[in-house]
């Protein structure tokens, strides 16, 4: 993952997708506090520096290690217990994280990344889409569950968000990824997605990721995709 998270095909088109949500939104707010909950080996922190202090927390002593060689901001911490403040970002992230099996309680992380956004601030969720895509990097990467994009949505609305953006991602490979891990069931495949391929096919995989982050950008959500990803907003308290 380190190798791969700053420019394999599908790591750099997923960063494309989540901006081209996150920045028509932010409306090019600059400064901006940034937690990245769940950063793993720590490139999205560098990606997100650009909107202002970005800071990640992960529960892995060898993804801290990695951020520290990246040079980035980085905490231990469990998800189900942010050490910040309530209100103390403007926006938080959360990439491919919540389905894991070290998140026993998805709705509870939720709750607790809305706890750490500022009334007014964003959070963005990643999540893998669609049981049917099950298959041996789900095993690999220990997959508790697949979302729909209705399931997502009603998560975050649930902890009092409201969702102003949301699609599948990841879409116009689906059909191809979708024999890819029926394959994968039927013959008994194991071991992990994440490597790079032969460097025609990295191109040509993330030349569409791009036509997908260029699509979304302009307002178009996806019916179906390997990825479903959805920006919400905490709603800004009453006067008094």
């Amino acid at each position: 993952m380190f190798e791969a998270e700053e420019r394999q095909w599908w790591y750099a088109g997923q960063r494309a997708v989540a901006f081209s949500l996150l920045e028509p939104w932010l409306a090019g707010s600059k400064h901006l506090g940034v937690l990245d909950a769940g950063c793993g080996s720590g490139f999205n922190l560098v990606a997100l520096a650009r909107l202002g202090r970005a800071s990640g927390i992960d529960l892995s002593s060898e993804a801290i290690q990695f951020c520290r060689e990246r040079g980035v901001r980085v905490a231990r911490a469990s998800l189900l217990s942010l050490p910040f403040p309530p209100g103390a970002f403007d926006v938080v992230t959360s990439f491919d994280v919540i389905y894991h099996d070290w998140v026993s309680d998805d709705r509870a992380a939720v709750t607790e990344m809305a706890r750490v956004l500022r009334p007014g601030g964003v959070l963005l969720v990643r999540v893998p889409a669609l049981e049917a895509l099950r298959g041996a990097h789900d095993a690999e990467v220990l997959t508790r569950r697949r979302y729909t994009r209705g399931e997502l949505c009603s998560l975050l609305e649930s902890c009092g968000l409201a969702v102003v953006r949301s699609t599948y991602c990841n879409s116009l490979l689906f059909p191809l990824l979708f024999v890819r891990r029926t394959l994968d069931r039927l013959l008994g495949r194991e071991g992990s997605d994440v490597g790079f391929l032969p460097a025609p096919v990295e191109w040509l995989f993330g030349f569409l990721f791009r036509v997908e982050a260029a699509l979304v950008r302009r307002g178009l959500s996806f019916p179906i995709g390997a990825s479903v990803v959805a920006l919400a907003c905490k709603p800004v308290s009453e006067p008094g």
